[in-house]
């Protein structure tokens, strides 16, 4: 990676590019006056276990309670979510094939591999952002570090010898620990997985030292302490972990990396559609119950617009953009 990364700040709060993602037209009355009238199918493009799986089977559950259809997951896990995401963009565009989709599949992919089978903004309807959520840096047990400094020192120490797991090639939890090792001058191995719960798995079992995780797939780990939190990856200390600093606050000033998670539907589903799934998820996110659930977990519910959520995507593509240039981060 380039030292003209090295104070980078991955925010979320980038300046809106130009342009916006392209929206649902409105469509005659019949196609929408019945929905929904049968399962409504929620594509994960990532494995069962993950952030995505638990955010994508909260917003699953509640629709299940609200409209009493049955509201599925289905995870289709593969080449950084996009398998999953070229899945539901080839979908019928009748709002019942959605896609919780990720800054990985919506905001990095499209700079990280040379050739993709979809298009982020062209091929979906933005729904909603549904949750906003810190990454953790997590060790297993058996490392000798306590705090962000004596994990610096151990790596100096220890040049390419410890090894870091992902989620996968060009996701935002890879790209957190490349912002941090060209930061702090590290290095370490990276050892991709298809998904954060199997290399949070391998990370339980030793097979690798530590990971850059999403808080909420490490959460149940760091609380019964298999596993050692040592920082959170954002601008402030996460409220499911008030005593766990942020890695600017540990000793890397200006070090800050976010993930997020929202839903989207086909390219052409209808508006009315569209703002019916809007309006219902933004209601649930804001239920104090599932409110506590996902802070709880780590997550920060949010439920906006459609139209906000088109400006999000495209300055997160934006901004992602000339991360992975400045990284050398390439997938083809």
């Amino acid at each position: 990676m380039t030292s003209s990364i090295s104070r980078r700040r991955f925010t979320l709060g980038a300046a809106a590019a130009t342009g916006a993602a392209v929206l649902p037209a409105p469509l005659p009355a019949f196609a929408q006056q019945d929905y929904p009238n049968k399962a409504i199918r929620f594509v994960v493009p990532f494995p069962a276990g993950g952030t995505t799986d638990i955010v994508g089977r909260v917003v699953a559950a509640e629709l299940n309670k609200a409209w009493n259809v049955p509201a599925v997951v289905d995870n289709r896990a593969g080449a950084g979510g996009n398998i999953g995401s070229e899945l539901v963009a080839k979908a019928a565009p009748d709002g019942y094939t959605l896609l919780v989709c990720t800054v990985g599949t919506h905001g990095i992919n499209t700079s990280l591999y040379s050739k993709m089978s979809f298009d982020p903004v062209k091929d979906f309807a933005p729904v909603t952002l549904a949750a906003e959520v810190p990454n953790v840096v997590v060790v297993h047990p058996s490392v000798k570090a306590n705090t962000i400094k004596e994990l610096i020192a151990l790596l100096k120490a220890n040049p390419g010898k410890m090894n870091y797991a992902s989620s996968g090639n060009g996701t935002s939890i890879h790209l957190s620990a490349e912002l941090f090792k060209s930061m702090t001058g590290t290095f370490m191995t990276h050892i991709p997985y298809r998904g954060s719960a199997p290399a949070v798995a391998d990370l339980l079992a030793g097979q690798v030292e530590l990971m850059f995780d999403n808080l909420p797939s490490a959460m149940p780990h760091i609380r019964s302490g298999k596993l050692r939190a040592l920082a959170v990856t954002s601008a402030k200390r996460a409220p499911a972990l008030p005593d766990v600093p942020t890695i600017a606050e540990a000793g890397v000033p200006g070090y800050e990396a976010s993930s997020w998670f929202g839903i989207v539907a086909p390219a052409g589903t209808p508006r009315p559609i569209v703002d019916k799934l809007q309006q219902q998820i933004a209601k649930s996110l804001a239920q104090p119950d599932v409110r506590e659930k996902l802070l709880g977990q780590g997550a920060n519910p949010v439920g906006n617009m459609p139209e906000e959520f088109a400006k999000y995507i495209q300055a997160e593509i934006a901004k992602w953009a000339k991360v992975v240039k400045a990284s050398g981060a390439k997938v083809d």
